[in-house]
């Protein structure tokens, strides 16, 4: 029997996974891999905070709107994916921001390693090829933990999470946690911002559900005080799953 190998952050190394934490400024990366890629993930995200910070400086709206905003000509491909999840989904562009970094990230490194974990701040994205479990933590009193097995097929893909009580990001929300999954990280990391606005109550977890999958998700889980709504492609298991 396999153990589907759990995903959180462990800096030490296994028969499958080399990690590493890579800190530049506020970001803060950490990275699963059958090499140390510390290295060139530095180098990426440097890069990619420095498009982010002169666009910003184009176009101050992109850092404090909470809707969409005028799309701008002559842009790099973060911004550019930023825009197009911030529409996609109907937030800001920044709510995309986490998802993008860790996207383009593993992009930037996908061609040194045959499997890939990204973390940026709860948001993933990864490649596999084996499953591998991802445990969601809600915070709340009834659910210590969800997992999710992820099987190679739905991967790459971005897996994102949206909290009313963890994490610094805003929400006008009140879900413990509304978890997304889609082919595109930003996008994942939008959707599951609105998704979790859309929940006041356990009134609203369906039908925000249904908003995630209509714009785009594969796969869409939300936690709220003692329910749990999942949609779409999603395999709930033990998070000390052995496959």
């Amino acid at each position: 029997m396999k153990r589907a190998e759990r995903f959180y952050r462990d800096l030490a190394a296994s028969h499958r996974w080399k990690s590493c934490r890579v800190r530049v400024e506020t970001s803060d990366l950490y990275i699963r891999a059958d090499q140390d890629l510390s290295d060139p993930a530095e180098e990426i995200i440097r890069s990619l905070r420095k498009e982010i910070r002169d666009h910003i400086a184009r176009q101050d709206t992109f850092l404090t709107s909470f809707t969409p905003v005028e799309r701008l000509d002559g842009c790099p491909g973060i911004i550019s994916m930023m825009y197009e999840a911030s529409e996609r989904a109907g937030v800001g562009p920044m709510a995309a921001i986490a998802g993008a970094v860790a996207e383009l990230t593993g992009r930037g490194l996908a061609n040194r390693t045959e499997e890939l974990i990204i973390e940026n701040g709860g948001d993933i994205w990864m490649k596999l090829s084996r499953p591998a479990v991802v445990v969601i933590y809600p915070g709340g009193n009834y659910f210590d933990c969800v997992a999710l097995k992820m099987h190679p097929h739905q991967t790459p893909c971005g897996i994102c999470t949206s909290s009313a009580r963890i994490g610094v990001s805003f929400s006008f929300g009140r879900a413990d946690a509304a978890t997304v999954i889609a082919s595109d990280a930003a996008l994942a990391d939008a959707i599951a911002t609105e998704v979790c606005n859309r929940v006041q109550s356990e009134d609203d977890m369906e039908s925000a559900a249904s908003y995630g999958m209509d714009r785009g998700a594969s796969g869409v889980v939300i936690v709220y005080r003692d329910r749990l709504v999942a949609r779409g492609d999603v395999e709930l298991t033990d998070p000390d799953y052995e496959d």
